[in-house]
């Protein structure tokens, strides 16, 4: 069987079969697979979309702490059950330790599966499509975390 993502990927192919280019916009492309049949809201999805859409809401309230850094207050969980997953989230002002441990270091996992996607890419860009100049890529990321604090000084001081 299909995953949904796989499903999505051949409306996207389907879309370029029949003569559209990419780069495309996904709303232009939803528009195309709705008018075309090859895309229906599922009933059960209506629960599915509510609740990621809940998810994202979540993930982007924030609140001052007293030094004045942005934080974030409602963080998740994945838990996996078999083939399927789902997340818990509950609030970094007064989750219990061990909730905000495991949250905090799924998230620092996922950086870093970013982090390594992002190499690929670059070193397939680099490598297969002969670019005038070679993109390099920085991991360590401690310079910036030093000039974003010293810049919030900068601003704090002002």
């Amino acid at each position: 069987m299909k995953s949904r993502a796989d499903f999505l990927q051949d409306i996207v192919r389907q879309y370029q079969n029949e003569g559209h280019s990419l780069p495309a916009n996904p709303k232009d492309i939803a528009r195309w697979a709705i008018e075309k049949g090859l895309w229906r809201q599922r009933p059960e999805a209506v629960v599915t979309q509510c609740a990621d859409q809940i998810a994202r809401a979540m993930a982007t309230e924030y609140f001052e702490d007293s030094d004045g850094n942005r934080i974030r207050a409602k963080h998740a969980v994945v838990h996996a059950e078999g083939p399927h997953s789902y997340s818990l989230w509950d609030d970094i002002r007064t989750a219990d330790h061990p909730f905000v441990a495991v949250s905090l270091q799924q998230n620092r996992r996922n950086i870093l599966n970013t982090c390594k996607q992002l190499k690929n890419d670059t070193d397939y860009y680099n490598k297969n499509r002969n670019p005038p100049a070679k993109i390099n890529m920085v991991f360590n990321f401690e310079l910036d975390l030093e000039e974003l604090e010293l810049s919030k000084k900068s601003r704090k001081a002002a």
